[in-house]
């Protein structure tokens, strides 16, 4: 149990140093003015990182042949050589770097992400095969943090004034250099207990989880508390980067705790003679082997103790997790009446193409507006680009980590809402966002990023939940993938559309766009787009309510 937890905490620290790409609109705009982009070309940067997704593949063909060490350290030494090979250009250690070969370190980098992501989903599933959906929403969660994270770092460690002309060019070395190395430091320290814990059966986990979730909320309040601009000014950088190293080592008490109950458990067994088994509640008939093993243990002179030796529990628990591998053929679903779609049935049907274009819609949208953060805050004179991505990063942490919490606090009800239905709840807020950002004030930047932020993050992780409940969890692995394939069209689509309006309207000689005006039409646009979706998602919801119904 100590290992198990323990490989959930280095799930953890991997996620949050994983999400290197959400720190492009930190250094876009130096990068547009140091190769000359136009806003077109620097679009299609932000597309680059995702269409790195599209050869996503290849890790896990690689995690099913290789260590998944080994796979960890791929991850890390392409995000290496695709974020470091920037740095050096801007570092001006590379004299010169054409606009292809940026993008191609662009993709390289992306796809870095993945094998990080690979290793991260397989350990996690593995270690915890009834409490999957908890432990990989918990776990992913983290990743909404990088930017945050990454931003306090540049903070302490490359501090540099606002007004100062070298800063932009400053801060942009600092997030490359990081992005490069950073992954790389982690994943050489997480690889030797990086493993697939196969076969071990999850149990006592209610008071570990609550304490996870304790540990998770209270990382996610402190930065959102340190992004806003007042606040953070006010905390000198070194006490936020304190701070929030010790939320990320906090989970260590978890697998701590585990180990010295384990050992205290072991020294009391081993005071005994005769076997003790576990009189509690026992499922699948265990109660009466319990009832016999505690007889046992009574005419061995065990004098009625009440320690407790899960054997029985133990061995039960383990009946369970073959018969649910075999009643799903492997996925290991829980559900009922899920069934099993490949790739050719499932792009076949009406639902398929509702689900992705409410993605599309939802949470690729979200991203685009992150990807074009930079640019946005620039046209409308606000410098502080790294504020906005901190906050973003914070509330898309708190998005991810909703669906987790929900699922954990009602897995044993029935009365959970289904997930077209809440995409459809979650969407609604998001479109109001990008109407707000017609409004011209600092608040209204402010309140947008953070909500859509917070949608952006929540439709990620339901997603995997709703691709499993739509389509089965058998080719959950290959049935995603063609899901989120959506991530690099909407980017390309949606971001070259706003990149050609943006240029329709360039005010300065410099060829930039300054003033409110420069993304009016986009948001109107992108608002409208996300009620559309959320319409998509209401037609899902009644074409699956009676497959839902069935379910309960």
């Amino acid at each position: 149990m100590a290992l198990q937890w323990l490989i959930l905490v280095v799930a953890i620290w991997l996620q949050s140093i994983n999400g290197t790409n959400s720190n492009f609109p930190a250094y876009s705009s130096e990068f547009k003015r140091l190769l000359s982009l136009s806003q077109l070309q620097l679009n299609n940067l932000a597309f680059a990182s995702d269409a790195g997704k599209l050869l996503g593949f290849i890790s896990g063909v690689a995690a099913s042949h290789l260590p998944l060490w080994l796979v960890l350290l791929i991850g890390s030494l392409l995000g290496l050589v695709g974020y470091g090979v920037q740095y050096l250009f801007l570092s001006d250690h590379i004299p010169s770097l054409s606009y292809d070969v940026v993008f191609l370190l662009t993709v390289l980098s992306g796809n870095s992400i993945c094998w990080i992501n690979t290793v991260c989903y397989m350990i996690t599933i593995s270690t915890f095969p009834f409490d999957r959906h908890v432990a990989v929403g918990l776990t992913t969660s983290y990743i909404g943090l990088s930017a945050e994270i990454y931003t306090d770092l540049v903070g302490v460690f490359f501090p540099s004034s606002p007004s100062s002309s070298s800063s932009p060019i400053k801060t942009a070395k600092a997030y490359l250099l990081l992005n490069s190395v950073s992954p790389l430091i982690v994943c050489v320290f997480c690889a030797p207990i990086v493993r697939c814990a196969n076969n071990v059966v999850s149990r006592r986990l209610g008071g570990g989880f609550v304490v996870m979730f304790v540990i998770t909320i209270g990382t996610g309040v402190f930065a959102v508390i340190s992004s806003f601009g007042k606040i953070a000014r006010g905390l000198p950088p070194f006490v936020v980067v304190i701070g929030m190293g010790v939320f990320l080592l906090a989970p260590l008490a978890v697998p701590w705790v585990e180990n010295v109950m384990e050992r205290f458990q072991k020294k009391c067994w081993l005071r005994r003679q005769g076997r003790i088994y576990d009189v509690g509640q026992v499922e699948g008939g265990g109660g009466e082997r319990a009832e016999e093993g505690w007889k046992e243990a009574e005419e061995s002179g065990g004098g009625g103790s009440y320690e407790v030796v899960e054997e029985v529990r133990e061995k039960d628990r383990a009946e369970e997790v073959v018969q649910v591998e075999e009643s799903d053929g492997g996925g290991g679903s829980c559900e009922a009446g899920v069934e099993e779609v490949g790739v050719k049935e499932m792009v076949k049907r009406v639902e398929f193409w509702l689900y992705f274009l409410v993605y599309l819609c939802g949470a690729t949208l979200g991203l685009v507006y992150l990807n074009n953060l930079g640019q946005i805050a620039e046209s409308r004179g606000f410098r502080r680009t790294s504020t906005l991505v901190s906050l973003s990063s914070s509330f898309g942490f708190f998005g991810r980590l909703m669906p987790s919490l929900l699922a954990y606090i009602f897995s044993r009800s029935k009365c959970m809402a289904s997930t077209p239905a809440s995409i459809a709840i979650i969407m609604a807020p998001m479109s109001a966002s990008f109407f707000l950002l017609l409004n011209k004030t600092t608040l209204s930047l402010y309140i947008s990023t953070a909500v859509i932020g917070l949608c952006t993050g929540a439709i990620t992780s339901i997603a995997v939940s709703t691709t499993t409940e739509l389509f089965g969890a058998k080719n959950f692995s290959v049935n995603h993938n063609i899901v989120v394939a959506n991530i690099p069209i909407g980017s390309f689509v949606f971001g070259n559309a706003a990149a050609l309006l943006y240029r329709s309207k360039i005010n300065t000689e410099d060829g930039r766009c300054m003033g409110t005006e420069c993304y009016q039409t986009t948001f109107v646009i992108w608002g409208f787009l996300c009620l559309f979706g959320s319409f998509l998602s209401i037609i899902l919801y009644v074409r699956t309510k009676k497959m839902y119904a069935q379910r309960l």
